[in-house]
């Protein structure tokens, strides 16, 4: 399929939508659409919040508050427009009614509600279709939602800050501050974009953190929800973690000994979930990432020590690494991954460097499978 350069820029403006709903639309895709009519953009707009307009009602509310028919338009689009009744009725419908005559849409749908039936809705109603402009912009912004709907899974990014010698802190555990305040504030826009940030009871223990983002007010729409990995139910009912927000502590069977304790976070609102692995001693990490794509989580940001951490790696559960490197060296310290020991160089786990970026005095390294 040829794209026109018009295509494109009109596509670069559809993405340029689809951003503004980042932290708004999960569990459903941000999606951002463009109205253009005889060369002139008369419409835009971008997926609201869960239960409220989808993008193409949105430009097409757009369109008419500026007195313009959206009839002979093209709609240029994200995400394929979907086909079923969910929360808000079919945008293929919104667009067959309103008439318009092109539709360019970066990505098929990975729904299994839609895949395909959206497109084949429109060609039936005789609008021209195409998809496959800017795929891989589109895939990327929603990375999270399509992994979800392809293997009913989250993405899981484990992000690590760390000196150029590989340690988080020193052998003490002060690492306040290894990177600097671009870098640290770059970290908080990743929690930010995730459904769920998760961490372990080692982190909790020893830093009692808040584990929310923090950010200007007007960066931060909403706070993802806070998961505690924590076997033995050993988190202090005072932790900052547990007095505000949305917490789950999973816990393992072990957590059944302290059913008073566990009748006091309930009646606090924390939430417990019971996932022992074959033994009963330890958190089951692959149900946990099953049971959370289950619950809808399309990106689940994973902030912990070195053990949790380097279990997630070893189970194969880590999708992509967020490593943040400043320019210093510790000389000795806590490392990032508690890894099994190799007896072969060959041995050792490979990943591709996705993206590399300065970011402030730090180095920003995404790393992918």
């Amino acid at each position: 399929m040829t794209f026109s350069t018009f295509d494109q820029e009109m596509m670069a403006l559809a993405l340029q939508e689809a951003s503004k709903a980042t932290m708004e639309t999960s569990p459903n895709p941000k999606v951002g659409c463009v109205l253009v009519k005889e060369g002139k953009l008369i419409g835009q707009g971008h997926t609201q919040k869960v239960g409220q307009a989808h993008a193409e009602v949105m430009a097409l509310r757009d369109a008419a508050s500026k007195g313009h028919d959206a009839r002979g338009a093209t709609a240029y689009v994200t995400l394929e427009p979907c086909s079923h009744y969910g929360r808000t009725p079919p945008c293929a419908n919104a667009l067959i009614e309103a008439g318009v005559a092109r539709v360019v849409a970066a990505i098929e749908d990975a729904n299994p509600q839609v895949a395909g039936r959206g497109f084949a809705m429109l060609r039936d109603a005789g609008i021209e279709v195409a998809h496959g402009l800017m795929a891989a912009e589109a895939r990327e912004m929603n990375i999270g939602f399509l992994r979800r709907m392809q293997t009913e899974k989250p993405w899981v990014r484990l992000k690590m800050a760390s000196s150029l010698d590989g340690f988080t802190a020193l052998p003490n555990g002060h690492s306040q501050w290894i990177t600097d305040a671009e870098a640290r504030a770059d970290g908080h826009r990743w929690r930010a974009r995730a459904d769920a940030i998760m961490t372990g009871i080692g982190t909790v223990l020893a830093d009692d953190p808040q584990m929310t983002v923090r950010l200007e007010a007007q960066e931060v729409i909403r706070q993802p929800r806070k998961i505690i990995v924590d076997s033995k139910l050993r988190t202090p009912e005072h932790a900052q973690v547990l007095q505000s927000g949305e917490t789950t502590l999973v816990h393992a069977q072990a957590a059944l000994l302290q059913e008073t304790k566990i009748g006091r976070m309930q009646a606090m609102g924390v939430q417990l979930l019971e996932l022992p692995n074959g033994d009963g001693s330890a958190v089951d990490l692959d149900a946990l990432v099953q049971e959370l794509g289950r619950q809808q989580v399309n990106e689940l940001h994973v902030e912990a020590g070195a053990s949790l951490s380097g279990a997630l790696i070893s189970a194969g559960l880590v999708d992509e690494l967020l490593l943040y490197l400043a320019p210093k060296f510790l000389g000795a310290g806590k490392t990032m991954f508690e890894l099994p020991a190799l007896a072969d160089v060959n041995q050792a786990m490979s990943w591709q460097i996705h993206e590399m970026k300065q970011i402030g005095n730090s180095i920003r390294v995404v790393l992918r499978k």
